[in-house]
C-alpha cells in the first residue's frame, strides 16, 4: 500500500505524523511524496484558525481532483470538532476522531503492529531519516497531549481534551532509539508542555523529563517546542546550561494587555511574563525567544492595542507569529460582545507583523559575523554548479549555503556573513 501523509498546523500534529509513517513502515507499506501515486491520504488537520480548517478542505479537494481512486483520510482536530462538516467535502473518505487516531494505522491494516519494540525501532527510524517523507533531521517526539486550561479563544482543548502523559520511560527509550539511527535532533511536542506529568501527580514532570533525556540519551540535540508562559518555575531554566538543550524557546503569550488576557483567560500577565523572560535569558546566553499573538480578539480597543505593540517591543521577541482573531465554533469568545471590525484587525494585524519583521530583524542582525553550529536538513535548488542546503542553528536561525553533496543530517560550523533577499542567512 503506498501512503502519502500530511499534517497541517502544529509540531504535535507533525510528531503524530511522523509516527504513523513509521507504523507504515514497519508493516511494509510505502510512503510516498506524491499524491497522484497513493492509494491512501491521510491529512492531519487542525482547527485553531478558519484559516487552517479551510486549509484541510482545500487540499481534500485537490488530491481527490488528481487522484480520485486514493481514498482520504481525515483526522485531528479540525476532524475532531467538525466531522459532519468535513464528511460532505467533496473525496473525503474516512473521517478519524482524535480519540481514534492512535489506531488510526490498525483501521488502515489490521496487522500492522503499532508499538514497536525498542530494539525494531532502530531500522525504521534509520529509512525514515533516509527521506522516505521528505528527509526530516528533526524528530517531533509527542510527550503529551490535551491541556486542563480554558483559555476562552482556544478550540484545541475542545478537540483534544484533558492532559495526558506519556510514560517518562517510553519517551527516552523513543529519542535513544532515534539517536541510534542517526537523528541529530529532537523536539518535545504537545498542547501543554509545562504540564508534563501533572496528571501523575509530579508538578516537576517537565524539568524531570529533561533531565532524564539529557543523562540517559545520546541524542546530540534536544528542543522545546511551544511551552505556556506558566507552570514553570524560574530555575527550570537552569537546565539551559547543558549545551545539549538549544538555546530556543516559543512562549505564547497572546496578548500584551492584562485586560485582554483576562478576557482570554491566560494564566499570565504582563508582569509574570516578563519576569519569566528575565529568568530565561539570564541563564540561555543568545536565546531565540519567540511568541504567538492574536490580534483583535473581542473587546480590544485601540489602546488595548497600543499596549501590545509596546509590551512586545519592550520584551524584544526575535520572532512573532501573528494571528487575526477568528471565531472558533464551542469556544467562549465566540459568544463574547464587542467582536472587532474585520478591517480593523486586518489593520492591526499588519501593523503587529511589521513590528514582529522589524524586531526579527534586529536579532538576526546580531549574529552577522559569527560562528553558529548548524544542523542541515534539505536542499533547495543549486547555485552556481553546487547545491544549496538550508538548515538551522542551535538557536533556530534559519540559514542557507552552497555545499557538498552529502551536507544532509550533518551538524557543521557556518560563519553568519549576510541577509539573502528572501530573508535567509547565507554564509
Amino acid at each position: 500500500m503506498k501512503v502519502y501523509l500530511n499534517s497541517i498546523g502544529c509540531r504535535l500534529n507533525q510528531s503524530e505524523i511522523e509516527t504513523m509513517a513509521r507504523q507504515l513502515l514497519a508493516a511494509g507499506h510505502e510512503i510516498v511524496t506524491d499524491t497522484a501515486v497513493a492509494d491512501k491520504v491521510i491529512i492531519n488537520t487542525c482547527a485553531v484558525t478558519a484559516e487552517a480548517a479551510r486549509d484541510a478542505r482545500t487540499q481534500t479537494r485537490r488530491i481527490h481532483r488528481d487522484n480520485p481512486n486514493a481514498e482520504i483520510v481525515l483526522t485531528g482536530c479540525y476532524a475532531t470538532i467538525a466531522p459532519n462538516e468535513l464528511s460532505k467535502v467533496e473525496g473525503t473518505g474516512r473521517v478519524i476522531a482524535n480519540q481514534q487516531k492512535a489506531q488510526l494505522v490498525q483501521l488502515l491494516d489490521p496487522k500492522a503492529r503499532i508499538e514497536l519494540p525498542v530494539f525494531d525501532q532502530e531500522p525504521v527510524l534509520r529509512e525514515f531519516l533516509a527521506g522516505s517523507m521528505g528527509a526530516n533531521t528533526r524528530a517531533f517526539i509527542k510527550v503529551q497531549d490535551g491541556c486542563d486550561n480554558k483559555c476562552t479563544f482556544c478550540v484545541t482543548t475542545v478537540a483534544r481534551g484533558a492532559g495526558q502523559s506519556r510514560h517518562l520511560g517510553d519517551i527516552v527509550n523513543e529519542i535513544q532509539a532515534l539517536a541510534a539511527a542517526g537523528y541529530q535532533e529532537a523536539v518535545l511536542t504537545g498542547v501543554h508542555l509545562g504540564s508534563y506529568g501533572h496528571d501523575f501527580g509530579n508538578q516537576t514532570g517537565l524539568r524531570d523529563l529533561v533531565q532524564a533525556i539529557l543523562q540517559h540519551t545520546d541524542i546530540p540535540r534536544l528542543r522545546l517546542s511551544s511551552l505556556e508562559p506558566w507552570d514553570l518555575a524560574p530555575d527550570f531554566f537552569t537546565l539551559w546550561h547543558n549545551p545539549r538543550l538549544l538555546p530556543h524557546l516559543h512562549m505564547p503569550l497572546q496578548s500584551g494587555s492584562d485586560k485582554i488576557l483576562k478576557r482570554m483567560a491566560r494564566r499570565t500577565s504582563r508582569a509574570s511574563f516578563r519576569e519569566l523572560t528575565e529568568a530565561a535569558r539570564s541563564h540561555i546566553p543568545d536565546l531565540n525567544l519567540s511568541t504567538d499573538l492574536i490580534v483583535g480578539f473581542p473587546g480590544e480597543t485601540e489602546s488595548d492595542f497600543a499596549d501590545s505593540l509596546e509590551y512586545v517591543e519592550t520584551i524584544n521577541f526575535a520572532r512573532l507569529h501573528v494571528f487575526s482573531y477568528s471565531p472558533r465554533p464551542e469556544t467562549a469568545a465566540a459568544q463574547f460582545p464587542q467582536q472587532v471590525n474585520g478591517k480593523v484587525k486586518k489593520e492591526r494585524t499588519r501593523r503587529m507583523i511589521e513590528l514582529g519583521q522589524r524586531l526579527s530583524h534586529q536579532f538576526h542582525q546580531r549574529f552577522v559575523g559569527q560562528t553558529l553550529n548548524v544542523l542541515w536538513e534539505s536542499t533547495i535548488g543549486a547555485d552556481n554548479g553546487g547545491l544549496r542546503w538550508a538548515g538551522y542553528t542551535d538557536n533556530y536561525i534559519r540559514v542557507q549555503a552552497n555545499g557538498p553533496a552529502d551536507l544532509f543530517n550533518r551538524v557543521t560550523p557556518a560563519d553568519i556573513l549576510r541577509r539573502h533577499r528572501m530573508g535567509f542567512w547565507v554564509w
